[in-house]
């Protein structure tokens, strides 16, 4: 027997299904974030059960995030991309083995950066649409 959703979990799929492209990717980074930061916390109290599980969904999210770039078209971005987000990735693997937050918040900074941009991209986008919007 099926059981219904949620209200979080209906308004997430909701959130997931309405955003852009770009809002996706800010998605990504939030929850690679959340996680990093969840690994970190499970380090600190020495469950490495926790640290495990977590690091391990945020390494599953920017492998996701690789997964994604277009290195074809997306010529030196991609590539530039692909190196931070490998970083991020070995960053995290280093931490959980070798039970050191230094590399989780390595990570967590250059995903923060990262974010922020996209942030900005996703602002202009849509000022731009609005703009169109206006004049015709």
């Amino acid at each position: 027997m099926a059981y219904p959703k949620s209200n979080l979990e209906q308004y997430r799929v909701s959130a997931v299904n309405s955003a852009s492209p770009l809002q996706l990717v800010i998605m990504l980074y939030d929850g690679a974030m959340k996680h990093m930061a969840a690994g970190k916390r499970a380090m600190l109290q020495a469950n490495v059960f926790e640290q495990n599980q977590s690091l391990q969904k945020a390494q599953r999210i920017i492998a996701e995030l690789i997964s994604c770039l277009d290195m074809q078209k997306g010529g030196d971005v991609a590539s530039n991309l692909l190196a931070l987000y490998s970083f991020c990735y070995n960053k995290l693997v280093e931490s959980n083995v070798e039970d050191t937050p230094e590399g989780i918040d390595q990570a967590s900074e250059v995903l923060a950066n990262l974010r922020t941009s996209w942030v900005e991209l996703d602002k202009a986008t849509r000022q731009t649409v609005l703009e169109r919007h206006e004049v015709a």
